[in-house]
């Protein structure tokens, strides 16, 4: 093990120093007990996520044993396709007239809970929940199932965390992977015959050029949606939430200014990204910064150091709205200068959506929570993802 290990005791405590001797010294790490390229420079995680010699293959087994095969695996026409299918679902007048209402209905729910009580542990009681409740009302899926659908969030969490390779936590994934066919298939059965106005109906009734998707493209999508949409909102909105509360000042400046919002989430998503590390299969040997990465080699794209590499940022490790090298006005598309989202062809299609999301969850936050700060010293955890564990906060209402 070297200091540079990053499922090291230290790495998971806090890997903003190992993520720097990365960069500085080993650009490229082969790590034995993963089997895998580990590259944290920006310029070269930016190069593995863009350029077409690398794909995604590491998905069939990486996600496909839990999730089906998902949009994530496609390429060329059928990728296209695909996103055709389900990106309208997830912008524009659709997500603003069909969804908005349903994330402000799901957010006062939960904050009514805890809004006048003076201390709340903000993830056990808003974050971890919101976006899943958001995602199982959006699909039209009865309320009283939200529980079930939490419980089956974190295990396909853990299973995808699950870089040690647990058997117990593997063998938990594939009884959600059946629980959750089980549940979902009969239903995707009933919106075909039957359509209703959400999302499940969009997603049955979906056709670009004769094509539609079959009930287990869409069983594996609401999978993915639940994973991707349920982790990585939860931890933006857990991490933005701490970053503003540790600078006063730019909390100040969102408070006063709401549109400020989406920058705060952008700078989160740079300096404190839900997700990690993306894992990419290159089908040729790729010359990168400290050698050459065969073909056929899984490669870990260290997103979260490369967004603090300061080749290409100033000051990296500092949080700041007004950070004049990340372009906040493409910060949610295909074009972002920072890794949050992935980039290029897989970048996510639900960026809108998180974004959209974490407006109406810190707009209602900031209106019910007024000099919030710290209660306790907040546990920052996780390695493929990160964020706080908790979040226990103080503030006046």
């Amino acid at each position: 093990m070297t200091v540079t290990d990053i499922l090291s005791p230290a790495c998971l405590a806090d890997p903003t120093e190992v993520w720097a001797a990365l960069r500085e010294t080993e650009p490229l790490a082969f790590h034995e007990g993963m089997n895998a390229y580990v590259i944290s420079r920006y310029a070269d995680v930016e190069r593995a996520l863009k350029d077409p010699v690398f794909t995604s293959d590491n998905y069939a087994w990486q996600m496909e044993p839990v999730h089906g095969r998902t949009i994530l695996q496609m390429d060329g026409r059928e990728h296209s396709i695909h996103r055709r299918l389900v990106t309208p679902a997830f912008r524009g007048s659709e997500l603003t007239n069909r969804f908005v209402p349903v994330m402000r209905r799901n957010a006062t729910e939960l904050i009514d809970a805890f809004r006048y009580d003076g201390e709340v542990d903000l993830v056990d009681a808003f974050t971890t929940r919101f976006p899943i409740n958001v995602i199982v009302d959006m699909l039209g899926l009865p309320k009283a199932d939200h529980a079930l659908f939490h419980r089956w969030y974190t295990s396909l969490m853990e299973f995808l965390a699950n870089l040690a390779q647990d058997p117990a936590v593997a063998a938990a994934g594939l009884r959600t992977r059946d629980e959750l066919a089980a549940y979902l298939l009969p239903r995707i059965a009933e919106r075909r015959a039957d359509p209703r106005d959400d999302l499940m109906s969009v997603l049955c009734t979906a056709e670009i050029d004769g094509a539609r998707m079959t009930a287990e493209e869409i069983k594996a999508f609401v999978s993915l949606l639940l994973l991707a949409g349920g982790e990585t909102t939860d931890k933006a909105l857990a991490s933005l939430m701490l970053n503003l509360i540790q600078n006063p000042d730019q909390m100040a400046a969102v408070r006063a200014d709401r549109t400020l919002i989406a920058r705060a989430l952008a700078e989160t998503l740079r300096h404190s990204p839900p997700v990690q590390m993306i894992m990419r299969q290159p089908d040729a040997d790729v010359e990168l910064s400290g050698g050459v990465v065969p073909a056929g080699a899984t490669v870990v794209c260290l997103i979260a150091a490369a967004n603090r590499d300061p080749r290409r940022y100033a000051d990296p490790d500092r949080f700041d709205l007004t950070r004049p090298d990340l372009d906040f006005a493409k910060a949610f598309t295909a074009a972002a200068n920072h890794a949050g989202f992935a980039l290029g062809r897989h970048f996510c299609v639900g960026a809108m959506l998180a974004r959209t999301e974490v407006e109406v969850a810190v707009n209602m936050l900031l209106d019910a929570m007024y000099d919030i700060e710290l209660a306790e010293p907040a546990v920052v955890r996780g390695l493929f993802t990160r964020a706080p564990s908790a979040l226990r906060v103080r503030y006046r209402h």
